[in-house]
């Protein structure tokens, strides 16, 4: 059975670092959200000024989406931040055990052994 390709789209966004999906997602996601605020109040003006139902309705199921999709996506930039903290942290933890190993090591290299006079 054949491969089935992956869509161009997909393949550049598994290239990404994490940092960049991050740096890409926060600011995204906020414009979503503030975008379906801004379409949710055009939806409720339309609603007190007497439009019709269809008008109003379809205005706030947009803005509901824009919200929702903004959410989600803000949801994923965190979860893109964590992993780049938790990273670091791993990292930085590992260095410093490394430091205390070696100094650990060169102690005992350089204090006189037990029993030695």
């Amino acid at each position: 059975m054949a491969k089935i390709a992956k869509p161009p789209g997909q393949q550049l966004v598994k290239r990404m670092s994490t940092r960049t999906k991050w740096l890409i997602l926060a600011p995204l996601s906020l414009l979503l959200i503030g975008a379906g605020l801004c379409v949710l109040s055009e939806a409720s003006n339309a609603k007190h000024t007497g439009a019709p139902f269809r008008q109003w309705f379809l205005w706030g199921t947009y803005a509901l989406i824009l919200v929702n999709g903004g959410l989600s996506l803000f949801g994923q930039a965190v979860r893109y931040r964590v992993q780049l903290d938790y990273r670091r942290f791993v990292r930085r933890e590992l260095k410093k055990r490394e430091r205390d190993w070696s100094r650990m090591l060169q102690k005992r290299k350089s204090s006189p052994g037990r029993g030695e006079d």
